[in-house]
């Protein structure tokens, strides 16, 4: 994936899975939650991603994106 693509892609999935997780965090943790969600789903979903398209992409980084706030949140933020 393109790292412009990435970073949009990121950046979306990001504000939506801290919206979700009902986070506050600033513009660059959001983007490299993002970021780290769109790899992390994109790893997982590669199978999807090949049957649907830019939609399964998108599906796994916030998936992907959710996860990470959530182990932040269970183990890091005490």
């Amino acid at each position: 994936m393109p790292i412009i693509a990435l970073i949009i892609i990121g950046a979306a999935a990001g504000f939506l899975a801290t919206r979700l997780m009902k986070l506050e965090t600033d513009i660059i943790t959001t983007v490299c939650i993002g970021m780290a969600g769109a790899l992390v789903g994109g790893m997982v979903l590669r199978a999807l991603l090949a049957v649907m398209g830019f939609m399964a992409g998108f599906v796994g980084a916030v998936l992907g994106a959710l996860v990470l706030i959530w182990l932040w949140q269970k183990y890091v933020q005490r």
